[in-house]
């Protein structure tokens, strides 16, 4: 065993002490692609979403040097036709781009210093076909396979690190895909040398244009992970079951984390989240701890048309509209907003709806992690009114109207050019911002089926939240005291008067009034049942 060469099944061992969910289903698909035309794969997720945990585990399936039967025994690819057939059966080569980032001496030299690696431990194992002075790490893979007559497995993790830790370095990242495209473009030499190939990393393989560096790579991505969504995340039936085991609170564990959403699979969660609120047994933004966290700051304060208003409407509860294609897949390549809400969603930051072609804040974790970025300099009232949410909330309670309609007002002066704030949907909006930080008590539902029709806003308190159930109705151009004679008339109040102790019923409306006239606009009216 080595650090590059058959690393053994130690790292998957350790995983499966620990609390585990079964994902060894992914072996199941890399082994259809063994010694075929789709032999190489590609698979990026964000931080914590489980990359180093599937590279560990494909490296104790693959690696010759061990006898990995036991770890595998009862997992879901045991059950596969394919398990004997490749299970211990490769020289496996396995890759941390992070560990070469971190230890290097030198950046400018870690691509060599990553072949000297690998060849130095090859030389060991086949000091007949390696030289003393070997320094092409694709070229000693052809010459050990032309005479063994065997293959190998290539197993990269954080395949994407030098493009993000030397993401200005032009020159670096070219001589590393450089060295991939050795390795992985193709050709009789691929061919006799690599039986399958695994990456993952944050990013997607990196393009340049409209063409990927690496054109041979089945690409699965957040945007698009194809038949591996399963794999993406952890799946509802997963988490249910973790729930169960642990008694943890589903609902709970729902709303804070789940939100991810592909063709096939529509509710998927971030994992290590997940993982840390069934061992902690506490729900929290776990978000924050993520090495990313620091960059999201930078990337929506980013000066690109329609940037900022598309994440005010995010904030306010709208998807936005977006086009990933022309996203390079680097950390400096932006050419418009498209490109840095693209990013947002190989971060993790942000869910992407195919089908409809759009963006969302997915869950009340990640929700969090956007307060906190838009709490700082930079973000003017709309960052004002997230930090002072929290005494909005606490003014409704006391059923403060004065305040409310103030705070309101003072929104306003920052969202109306960008949400167009002309209906009561956009007042909806609005609003949401407001009460941004409501969602930490409250699960808050736009559109509440209630009565004989919809309520605009519900508040339903968390479990073990000791607030009342809030239902707000929102006017435009009417009056607040219209919007509680809706909601008694058509009993919006009924379902959730039966559930909890006490409920407040809001009615907000904001009047347009005249072309530069200076009156108050919004007005507010709260009643307590």
């Amino acid at each position: 065993m080595g650090l590059y060469l058959n690393p053994g099944n130690g790292g998957f061992q350790t995983i499966l002490n620990g609390i585990y969910v079964d994902k060894t289903g992914l072996i199941g698909y890399v082994n259809q692609t063994i010694d075929t035309p789709q032999k190489l794969t590609s698979f990026s997720r964000p931080r914590r979403f489980g990359k180093s945990f599937a590279a560990k585990m494909l490296c104790a399936y693959y690696d010759k040097s061990c006898d990995s039967r036991s770890l595998f025994e009862g997992l879901e690819i045991s059950g596969k036709d394919s398990f004997d057939k490749y299970l211990n059966k490769y020289d496996v080569i396995y890759l941390d781009i992070t560990w070469f980032v971190s230890v290097t001496e030198d950046m400018d030299h870690i691509v060599q210093d990553i072949q000297t690696s690998v060849i130095s431990e090859l030389r060991e194992k086949f000091p007949d076909y390696v030289r003393a002075g070997d320094r092409s790490l694709p070229r000693v893979l052809a010459n050990i396979c032309g005479n063994t007559k065997e293959k190998f497995v290539i197993i990269i993790d954080e395949w994407d690190a030098l493009f993000r830790e030397a993401k200005n370095d032009a020159a670096l990242q070219k001589e590393y895909v450089q060295l991939l495209r050795g390795l992985f473009k193709g050709g009789v030499a691929t061919d006799e040398t690599i039986a399958a190939a695994y990456m993952t990393g944050i990013l997607p393989i990196k393009k340049y244009g409209t063409e990927s560096a690496l054109t041979d790579f089945m690409e699965f991505t957040m945007a698009d992970p194809l038949i591996l969504s399963r794999y993406a995340g952890f799946t509802e039936t997963e988490v249910t079951a973790l729930c169960d085991r642990f008694g943890v609170d589903f609902d709970e564990m729902k709303q804070w984390y789940d939100g991810y959403s592909f063709d096939d699979l529509k509710s998927v969660y971030s994992p290590s989240s997940v993982m840390k609120a069934v061992q902690f047994h506490r729900f929290k933004n776990y978000w924050t701890q993520t090495e990313t966290f620091e960059s999201l700051k930078e990337y929506i304060s980013m000066d690109y048309d329609g940037l900022r208003n598309a994440v005010i409407e995010m904030l306010g509860g709208r998807p936005t509209a977006i086009r990933i294609s022309t996203f390079q897949n680097d950390l400096v390549s932006f050419r418009n907003r498209n490109d840095v809400l693209t990013l947002l969603i190989h971060l993790g930051y942000l869910a992407y709806d195919s089908e409809k072609r759009e963006v969302y804040i997915p869950n009340l974790e990640v929700a969090e992690a956007f307060e906190d970025a838009v709490s700082n300099e930079g973000w003017g009232i709309v960052g004002r009114a997230v930090a002072d949410s929290e005494r909005l909330l606490e003014a409704t309670l006391r059923e403060d109207e004065n305040t409310v309609a103030e705070a309101l007002e003072a929104i306003h002066e920052s969202v109306a050019s960008v949400l167009q704030y002309n209906n009561e949907a956009s007042l909806s909006c609005a609003i949401t911002i407001a009460y941004y930080t409501a969602k930490r008590y409250y699960s808050i539902v736009r559109e509440f089926p209630a009565g004989k029709g919809f309520a605009d806003l519900a508040f339903i308190p968390r479990k073990g939240v000791e607030k009342p159930a809030m239902i707000v109705e929102l006017k435009y151009d009417m009056d607040a005291d219209t919007a509680i004679r809706q909601i008694h008339d058509k009993r919006y109040d009924g379902v959730l008067k039966d559930c909890f102790g006490s409920l407040l019923l809001v009615g907000i409306n904001y009047e347009k009034g005249a072309k530069g006239e200076e009156a108050k606009r919004h007005s507010c009216v709260i009643e307590k049942i």
